[in-house]
């Protein structure tokens, strides 16, 4: 007997067919195949079994006990393969499927929902779940799986990822409204300095960066409070608690809880912002629609955050 392994879902539609059209002719015309070819299919599905399935006169065939035991099994696993198909069909197609996007808060609230709603408009029945996660989290669900993309700074050189910038973000003071520095319309590192500077906490990728240029520069880094969230360093400026340093993305979000933002005159304060993916992973067909679309959106992206 001939491994069962080597029976073929053909052979199973054939017998099938056969039985559900109680007919070889019609069976055959059904799954289009000829009548010598399906009865060779059946032949040798029953040669690779070990007995008969069905018994056959002249003019008509009977199911064996094995047939019988067979037949609902048969029909279950043609069931199963075929939507099987025809959801990963759908999910190529995408007109089924779901995806994980993680983006820093900073994008997520404020650019991101462009590119969702022209995904959405062009890919109704795919499902996104967004994680709005701080950059380093969002490094950590790539890496993971946890999520197929991430929208974040650039990360540096990793390894396992890939790094597709959109943008390069300006970071821009923040301050109370009622600050001796807000009519300027450029302020100074040197003067903004001079006043209590709110930072985010380490490992902040946000902070490093600030620290980083401030220490190339060499100004000093010595933050009066640190928080977690960007929100609540808007809040504590807009009481009047210190000044901030804060990626342009973020600018709305400051304006809302009661703070100003002024561009700075130092230029070289800036961050890629883009797509991260794992390097060896590929990326399923709605993650690819949702890459080619977070690029085709944000190609100028320069236009939609705060410029001079």
């Amino acid at each position: 007997m001939a491994s069962i392994s080597n029976v073929t879902f053909k052979q199973v539609r054939a017998f099938v067919a056969v039985v559900r059209c109680r007919s070889f002719a019609e069976a055959a015309a059904h799954i289009h195949l000829s009548q010598p070819a399906l009865s060779i299919a059946i032949k040798n599905l029953e040669s690779t079994v070990g007995g008969q399935l069905l018994t056959r006169t002249t003019r008509s065939f009977a199911l064996t006990p094995e047939g019988e035991s067979f037949y609902p099994t048969a029909q279950r696993l043609l069931s199963d393969w075929d939507n099987a198909l025809s959801d990963l069909n759908n999910r190529f197609a995408l007109r089924t499927g779901r995806i994980t996007v993680a983006a820093m808060p900073s994008f997520a609230g404020n650019l991101l929902p462009i590119a969702l709603k022209a995904f959405k408009t062009q890919h109704s029945q795919v499902k996104v779940a967004l994680h709005d996660v701080i950059a380093e989290e969002v490094v950590s669900m790539v890496r993971s799986g946890q999520a197929e993309l991430g929208v974040s700074f650039d990360p540096g050189e990793h390894e396992d990822l890939c790094f597709t910038p959109l943008f390069n973000d300006q970071f821009v003071a923040v301050l109370p409204k009622q600050h001796p520095l807000s009519q300027q319309t450029h302020i100074a590192l040197t003067d903004l300095l001079k006043y209590d500077l709110l930072t985010l906490q380490a490992p902040s990728q946000v902070r490093q960066l600030i620290n980083d240029w401030l220490v190339s520069q060499k100004l000093p880094f010595n933050p009066a409070m640190e928080t977690h969230q960007l929100v609540t360093i808007g809040r504590m400026v807009a009481q009047d608690l210190g000044v901030s340093i804060v990626p342009s993305l973020c600018e709305q979000q400051m304006k809302e809880v009661g703070a100003l933002c002024r561009p700075l005159k130092d230029k070289g304060l800036s961050q890629h912002v883009g797509i991260i993916t794992r390097r060896r992973s590929p990326l399923s067909a709605a993650a690819q629609a949702m890459n080619a679309i977070l690029q085709t959106t944000f190609v100028q992206a320069d236009s939609l955050v705060s410029k001079d």
